[in-house]
């Protein structure tokens, strides 16, 4: 059925509008539920989904306030619009902020490691391959420069080489701006890959046959060592986009009295979970659920789903504080819990976040109060914050055998 061509005299609700009657009529199906109101489309339908013929609201739940203290020293109360399905979500991040709250709040540090793209060139002369490898190393001016002419908002961090078998693959790491910048990436590591095939090994070693020097084919711009969407040891190691810790100090009286719970039995199922349990599985990632809080932030704000599953990557410890010299008991009791998330891609200006819905739900997050801190890293040090509730919420949940219990009484489990 061409849902695509036709339509171009109608304006955009006008054409969800036909699509949707047309593919009732061909299937014999209602999907009046998904039909959309003009006023919340925004520039859906032309920016960001081909064939549009509805739309699919999702819950979003408040949690809150959180208290932060980001990187730059800077502090702010934080409010979270978590976009969900999933019953006891909400309200067990919720629960997390607060004992969060009483403790005094959460401490956020973040690096930039830029986002990722990398792309893949074979040789057709392998004995050449250490010269190649070192004339792309030699001309790294020359390509980056390619690669940063495709956008005024780009620049070049940073790169990687590795090879293997008669493949060289490129890893080109950028700063995107206020952009996530998988979009803006991607085109520069396509003009460089051309440029690399058209000119490495033209210019060097005049005595070989140039027949035989003309030896690379750009076979491809997505060449899966970036790990886009996907879990990798790598992108956990070395992290991607922001990598952001958040960490807090949970004393004893919140966690008897918020969370329900004993020092100690947190420690157990910690050390039971975390550690135990992701080593048996051969986790990329000891975390209770930070995909959950991940998948409902970026769901709410505008931000590209997928890469919850790099966010899913993340690690959460948890370890007693020990009394404190000269003071009887000063620190007994208390946990420091940190969750470290070496991958979030987040932006603040494209993709979804230009919808009316996300966009107010980024400005709940993000209020347009004056931050020494860019937006686009405070987003994400808001993220692990939230991560971190989220977090300790659960790991008292099950150290007090209340999870099963929780779903029950919000009746979601019949």
């Amino acid at each position: 059925m061409d849902l695509r061509n036709t339509l171009n005299h109608l304006s955009p609700s006008e054409r969800c509008e036909t699509r949707r009657q047309r593919i009732e009529q061909e299937l014999g199906i209602d999907l009046s539920p998904l039909s959309i109101d003009p006023a919340k489309l925004g520039r859906a339908e032309e920016q960001n989904c081909e064939n549009m013929f509805g739309y699919v609201p999702i819950p979003v739940g408040y949690a809150g306030p959180l208290p932060v203290t980001f990187d730059s020293g800077e502090t702010a109360d934080i409010h979270l619009p978590l976009a969900t399905t999933e019953a006891a979500l909400v309200a067990s991040v919720n629960r997390g902020c607060k004992a969060l709250r009483l403790s005094g709040g959460v401490k956020t540090e973040s690096v930039y490691h830029g986002v990722t793209r990398s792309l893949a060139l074979r040789m057709k002369n392998k004995e050449l391959r250490m010269k190649d490898e070192q004339e792309i190393r030699i001309r790294e001016k020359e390509w980056k420069k390619i690669g940063e002419a495709t956008s005024n908002h780009l620049k070049l961090l940073k790169y990687d080489i590795d090879t293997k078998d008669d493949c060289i693959f490129l890893t080109i790491y950028a700063d995107t701006d206020d952009a996530m910048g998988m979009n803006m990436v991607t085109i520069a590591a396509e003009a460089i890959g051309k440029w690399l095939a058209q000119n490495i090994g033209r210019c060097v070693t005049p005595s070989v046959v140039e027949e035989q020097r003309t030896a690379w084919e750009f076979v491809t711009v997505a060449a899966n060592v970036d790990s886009d969407k996907k879990p990798s040891k790598r992108t956990h190691d070395r992290g991607r986009g922001y990598e952001v810790t958040a960490t807090a100090i949970i004393p004893t009286d919140v966690i008897r009295s918020i969370l329900k719970t004993t020092p100690e039995d947190l420690l157990e199922i910690a050390h039971t979970k975390l550690e135990l349990g992701s080593e048996i599985a051969g986790a990329i990632g000891r975390n209770c659920h930070a995909a959950n809080i991940i998948a409902a932030l970026y769901l709410a704000t505008g931000q590209d789903p997928a890469h919850v599953v790099e966010g899913s990557l993340a690690d959460t410890t948890v370890r007693g504080v020990s009394p404190l010299p000269g003071g009887e008991g000063q620190g007994e009791g208390s946990i420091v819990i940190s969750t470290r998330l070496p991958a979030l891609l987040v932006g603040i200006r494209g993709g979804g976040t230009t919808l009316p819905a996300q966009s107010q739900a980024l400005r709940l997050l993000l209020p347009p109060t004056p931050y020494s801190l860019p937006p686009r890293q405070r987003l994400a040090e808001s993220i692990g914050a939230a991560v971190l509730a989220g977090e300790l919420s659960l790991l008292a949940a099950l150290s007090s055998h209340h999870l099963a219990q929780s779903h029950k009484i919000l009746a979601r489990s019949q």
